[in-house]
């Protein structure tokens, strides 16, 4: 046994921490906090009314008054014995905001009559050593585990699904958030997994520093919740995805503690932080999380280009993205998403082909203006036209906006959803043709002409990922309307050699077409992993990985 020195800190001790500004709390129903109330831009109507076809059956929301859950079945002697461990409650506008995610589906849900499943209790842990405790009850009285960071989901993430258990809490991460240790000599900083994107920015900013991590979730989305969905930011061609930011991970499962990541890397055997990385809670929960920083950037430029078509504009940026660009942020949007832009009013309106929009760091305004001017050079010999600068800072304005419109859409009619997948440069356009036409196909067949918007929204040396939005008339059954659609989808993307999710996770949504991806043999390494660290199947029941064996209940 290595010797403990005076400045460890004994493992169940946690150390000093630099609390954040109280985070926003998103409604139970809708997307955000209800601090900007989601209003459709004033082109919006013009353009639904000019390319959708179809009879619209608006969902109406339902008053917080007139919400039913489904009744706790916990005891109470399972409260006593979690409060022990961890404050919890079983308040009902506590467990009404811990209902699931914000996929349309879930949000069509929040609007249905009936009981919604609600998670039997909500525990509020403040640090790794209360997370343990709670899960060491839980695991104990067969409790299944809902890790919820900021409750973003849009695969199924965070439902409060029990299994084979008999009950199931959400374990809400908001009182660990703050920031634990800054290291400025290896830029390293660490984490409580509760933090927000706002909130890690807040802190770091104080001290000069940034995480650069902007997802399009990134007011309201945790720091684990980065970590256990792999998520990719919309600064990743600068700053790198979520993954390749984490340097250590803190993690308390079922079957013990993990501490995942000593060096910047290692021969040591696989990385462990792999099988928590994008995990999704199905092992366990990351506590902390260690993150590579930079000095926050003196200068950004920015350069918005339309190119005469979508090879055009991906031919540009697979030359940009192989030889280095030194965009931070590199975005190119088919003919119908820049059209669709363009009628929503503002500057694009006399925008045609496909919009490219990125944004450039430097130490210096003339290092960030040389960069731009490079790129520039790669756009113009691929047929693309300078459109200045506004483009980029109004995609950058309204960047986090965008999800908050499907609740206003859903009040009109109107369905609105992504999804999202990534394959090789020379697969991209086929796999964007197939996935376009299994939308358009399987929603018309449903008696509407869909819009379906697809753009670039991350690049990578040998390939990139294809982020597609589609609007659609709500029918009847709007989410058997969208499930069918989204199947038809993932199989096409299957088909076309893409993978299933870039930056979504697998969730209980994609979790049916795993095995299609990784095998029938890694399924089973993954189930391996689960029974090892949650032996009795207590964590995020039906997220990532089919159904374990499990020992029966005492």
């Amino acid at each position: 046994m290595l010797p403990e020195t005076a400045t460890t800190p004994p493992p169940d001790e946690d150390p000093p921490i630099v609390r954040p500004s109280a985070r926003p709390l998103m409604d139970w129903d809708a997307w955000g906090d209800g601090s900007r109330p989601a209003s459709l831009p004033p082109g919006a109507k013009t353009i639904l009314g000019a390319l959708l076809r179809g009879t619209r059956h608006p969902v109406p929301r339902i008053p917080r008054e007139a919400l039913i859950l489904t009744p706790s079945r916990l005891t109470d002697d399972d409260l006593d014995a979690l409060r022990v461990a961890a404050d919890c409650t079983r308040d009902d506008d506590v467990r009404a905001r811990h209902l699931g995610g914000k996929s349309t589906p879930d949000l069509l849900n929040r609007r249905s009559a009936g009981a919604q499943a609600a998670p039997d209790a909500v525990g509020f842990p403040a640090s790794h050593a209360q997370v343990a405790g709670f899960l060491r009850v839980c695991d104990e009285r067969r409790i299944a585990v809902v890790p919820f960071g900021g409750g973003t989901s849009v695969v199924g993430g965070v439902d409060p699904e029990s299994g084979r258990q008999r009950a199931v809490v959400a374990l809400d991460l908001t009182r660990t958030a703050g920031l634990r240790d800054v290291d400025e000599t290896s830029l390293l900083a660490t984490f409580g997994a509760g933090t927000t994107g706002p909130q890690a920015e807040e802190l770091l900013g104080a001290r000069g520093y940034t995480l650069g991590h902007f997802p399009q979730s990134f007011e309201f989305a945790s720091i684990g919740g980065f970590a256990a969905t792999r998520s990719s930011g919309q600064a990743s061609r600068g700053y790198g995805r979520f993954d390749d930011l984490v340097h250590r991970l803190r993690i308390a499962t079922p079957a013990g503690e993990l501490d995942a990541g000593r060096a910047p890397s290692s021969a040591a055997g696989p990385d462990l932080r792999e099988l928590f990385l994008g995990s999704e809670g199905a092992f366990g929960v990351i506590t902390e999380v260690t993150v590579r920083i930079r000095p926050t950037p003196a200068a950004t430029a920015y350069g918005a280009w339309t190119l005469p078509d979508f090879d055009a504009g991906a031919a540009a940026l697979r030359g940009l993205t192989q030889r280095g660009s030194p965009a931070a942020v590199i975005r190119l949007s088919d003919a119908t998403e820049t059209k669709v832009n363009a009628a929503m009013g503002g500057h694009l309106g006399r925008l045609r082909g496909c919009l490219a929009v990125a944004t450039f760091e430097g130490a210096s305004a003339s290092q960030a203006a040389a960069a731009r001017a490079s790129t520039a050079a790669v756009f113009a010999a691929h047929g693309g036209k300078d459109r200045g600068e506004e483009p980029a800072r109004s995609w950058e304005r309204g960047r986090f906006a965008a999800p908050a419109l499907r609740d206003a859409l859903l009040d009109i009619g109107v369905l609105a959803e992504t999804l999202e997948t990534a394959t090789t440069w020379a697969r991209l356009g086929a796999l964007k043709a197939a996935v376009t036409s299994a939308l358009t196909t399987t929603l018309g067949a449903e008696g509407t002409a869909p819009i379906v918007m697809c753009h670039i929204s991350h690049v990578y040396p040998a390939g990139a990922s294809l982020y597609f939005t589609v609007v659609a008339a709500l029918t009847e059954d709007p989410v058997a309307q969208w499930r069918r659609a989204k199947d038809a989808a993932t199989r096409a993307i299957l088909e076309a050699g893409g993978t299933i999710t870039h930056h979504h996770a697998v969730g209980r949504d994609h979790r049916p077409y795993l095995a299609a991806e990784i095998g029938d043999l890694g399924v089973e390494i993954l189930q391996a992993v689960k029974r090892t660290v949650d032996p009795h199947g207590i964590m995020n029941p039906g997220v990532l990985v089919p159904p374990v064996d499990v020992p029966a209940a005492p």
